[in-house]
């Protein structure tokens, strides 16, 4: 009986192209990072896809840029999760660009919250989001604009939870000094 191949032994033969590797591995981990990601996004469809452009990185070379010894499952996590983000990211981003567009309605008068909305992005507001330093600015967009929890932001901008923390802190500090 042959003795059940470790996940590094898995990924470095996925890095060679070995398809049966790749099913194996794909066997033993996809349902827990689906699940996993479920606890992240109820959106079912959007997590699956998120677990097979996880994997499908990993056919492709992603398998490659394992380095770690040991802890497969938290390196596979972490690009999960990633995309995950990015991937909730995107679809914030197309419903914002929908919202933008429902504002070129017929319509000669504007509502009082696309005036609101338009004062936000061109008035006190976005003067004063301009003059964040740009690390201050990324948290505020990733948690605010984005809607991203602080561990979501934290894993899209590579640094950890309690920097969001006191970045976000920081920069609403500066935003009410500037709109005072």
């Amino acid at each position: 009986m042959t003795p059940t191949p470790t996940d590094a032994d898995l990924l470095a033969r996925i890095a060679v192209g070995d398809r049966a590797a790749f099913e194996a591995f794909y066997r033993r981990h996809s349902v827990w990072l689906a699940m996993r990601l479920r606890y992240r996004c109820a959106d079912a469809s959007l997590v699956d896809d998120v677990v097979q452009e996880t994997f499908l990185d990993l056919w492709r070379g992603g398998a490659s840029r394992y380095r770690e010894p040991g802890d497969v499952a938290g390196w596979l996590w972490r690009i999960g999760s990633r995309r995950l983000v990015d991937a909730l990211r995107r679809q914030g981003a197309w419903d914002r660009l929908r919202h933008l567009l429902s504002w070129f309605r017929p319509s000669t008068e504007s509502s009082a919250e696309d005036l609101v909305l338009r004062g936000v992005e061109h008035g006190d507001l976005g003067g004063a989001l301009d003059r964040l330093s740009p690390e201050l600015r990324a948290v505020v967009q990733a948690t605010v604009l984005d809607g991203l929890s602080t561990g979501e932001a934290a894993v899209l901008l590579g640094i950890p939870p309690g920097t969001v923390k006191t970045r976000a802190m920081r920069a609403r500090r500066q935003l009410r000094g500037e709109l005072a």
